[in-house]
């Protein structure tokens, strides 16, 4: 097995360390949480002191950190000085397109090899080692980080160059973003029409107006399997970071100069239901707005 480093112990990242550990990677993990560093510790994980020293020597370094500013921090004063050029970069963030690309690129001036791998699934997945990875790299940068995030999910997909493994990311999370208001929406409206929330499930998750939504993530307690509606929204997919992912989305868009009123309008219901101080309830408790 290899030696990697993990940077970013948070709800995801706990996870993704411990998975690799589990898979006999000698992991070198770094947080800026004592509490992260504990859990990691206890999952298998080797805590160090700091970012660079969960970089050196690795033959993979895998980031998974809340924004492209601190990827970009990171990876410029902590994993660049370091990093042996025979490692493989794997940042895991979800983070702009361009920002993704310009990692890679300063990456490859120093002769370093980098993809950006965001995730789909969340904690439970991430738990679970069952994400999605949708990776943005060159063919020889995606066969050698598959080889470390095969142990961490069920799903590794190649979306093409530098800053793809981001791009999909994003339009996929605006299309989740936007389908499950639609579907908030309808169990709503057939509320109100009298139909019983099980009897609408059962005839709309096998008819036309079936989505992952629905069959997968129910936002309605009792109702399909478990989900975070069954906990009073607590856990799951924070309602703030879908905002994120949905900003990431529109500014993404006007950059192309595409049109997405379905997305622009998710994200301003996403705007105003974390404003509302629900940013940590998970994504789907926004049918508690309807």
């Amino acid at each position: 097995m290899a030696r990697v480093g993990f940077i970013g112990l948070g709800n995801m990242g706990g996870g993704m360390a411990a998975n690799l550990a589990k898979a006999g990677h000698d992991v070198r993990a770094f947080d800026l949480s004592a509490e992260a560093l504990e859990r990691a510790e206890k999952a298998g994980c080797l805590p160090v002191a700091s970012a660079a020293e969960a970089a050196e020597g690795a033959e993979a370094v895998i980031t998974m950190l809340p924004a492209g500013t601190h990827v970009e921090a990171v990876y410029a004063d902590s994993v660049f000085g370091v990093a042996d050029t025979a490692a493989v970069l794997i940042d895991c963030s979800t983070i702009d397109v361009e920002t993704a690309k310009r990692v890679a690129d300063a990456a490859a001036a120093k002769g370093l090899t980098a993809v950006d791998a965001p995730v789909s699934g969340g904690i439970a997945a991430a738990a679970a080692g069952s994400l999605t990875f949708m990776v943005g790299g060159s063919n020889a940068g995606f066969e050698r980080a598959k080889a470390f995030l095969d142990d961490m999910g069920k799903a590794v997909i190649h979306a093409g160059g530098n800053g793809a493994g981001q791009a999909a990311k994003i339009c996929n999370n605006m299309l989740l973003g936007a389908t499950m208001i639609a579907t908030c929406e309808a169990f709503a409206l057939a509320e109100k029409l009298g139909l019983d929330p099980q009897t609408f499930y059962d005839i709309s998750s096998v008819s036309s107006g079936q989505s992952w939504s629905m069959t997968s993530y129910c936002p309605v307690a009792g109702v399909g399997p478990e989900s975070p509606a069954d906990r009073d929204f607590a856990g799951g997919f924070a309602a703030a970071l879908m905002l994120k992912d949905l900003k990431l989305a529109m500014e993404a868009a006007q950059g192309s100069g595409v049109d997405t009123p379905m997305g622009k309008r998710a994200a301003e219901l996403y705007g105003a239901f974390v404003e509302g101080g629900q940013g940590g309830m998970d994504f789907s408790g926004i049918i508690r707005t309807l």
